[in-house]
């Protein structure tokens, strides 16, 4: 039986701007299933990095529940929330966020070494999963040393460092040229089913989002399935 390892609830958010309520989610509701993966795709502006932000807790919503793994988050203190990503959540921005005076070995182990976890097993799991982007050879490489290409492929190994239960991609081929985003895409990919992980990503790119489980169009603060097999609703996303 499929289980359900996210869900999210009447999600709404919005914003005060000089007097007026700007809505930029109006109830949204969504669920993943353990081990698979669900693209968000919608116009810029529509509000796919805020909804990104908020199932990975970085962000709070304006009302609403938020589900992982059986347990609501929205009641947990920053602390707690702080806490909890680390050890169940991975992370990969369009921006990678390496820390520059570390090494790829060390960035990547940086997710364990914040719970306190520096020994050899960690080390071995940081190497494995270099090895596993293709950067065996890259492992002393500073950030300043690398491509942007390696530079993400880091960020992808660091996301999964510490095994977590769901890994948030937004937009991690955005700043590529297509034939690095084509191979972080496949890289992204089969990592996600090697370690049956589960995954959201937010992406312009329908040659990715094609790719996913299930593909979740944002407009007008409202999230619908679509299927991208269908050449009517396919239509939908000219102006995405």
């Amino acid at each position: 039986m499929d289980r359900i390892i996210l869900s999210a609830r009447s999600i709404t958010k919005n914003y005060i701007i000089g007097g007026s309520v700007l809505d930029v989610l109006n109830g949204i509701d969504i669920d993943l299933v353990k081990g698979r993966i669900l693209a968000i795709v919608g116009a810029s502006g529509a509000g796919k990095s805020t909804l990104l932000h908020i199932l990975g807790m970085l962000d709070r919503p304006t009302s609403g529940d938020l589900i992982l793994d059986g347990e609501s988050l929205i009641e947990k203190s920053e602390d707690e929330l702080a806490s909890y990503r680390n050890r169940k959540v991975g992370f990969i921005f369009q921006f990678h966020h390496l820390l520059p005076e570390f090494n790829a070995l060390e960035n990547v182990m940086m997710p364990a070494i914040i719970q306190g976890k520096n020994g050899s097993k960690t080390r071995e799991r940081a190497k494995l999963l270099l090895d596993e982007v293709g950067l065996s050879k890259r492992l002393n490489h500073r950030p300043g040393e690398l491509s942007g290409g390696e530079l993400q492929r880091v960020a992808v190994a660091r996301a999964l460092m510490n095994d977590p239960l769901l890994v948030l991609a937004d937009e991690p081929s955005g700043n590529l040229d297509r034939h690095n985003s084509d191979i972080l895409h496949g890289l992204i990919l089969n990592l996600a089913r090697e370690h049956k992980s589960s995954f959201i990503l937010v992406t312009h790119d329908l040659s990715l989002a094609e790719k996913a489980d299930t593909v979740v169009l944002l407009s007008d603060g409202k999230a619908e399935e679509v299927d991208l097999k269908n050449t009517n609703e396919r239509l939908l996303f000219k102006s995405v």
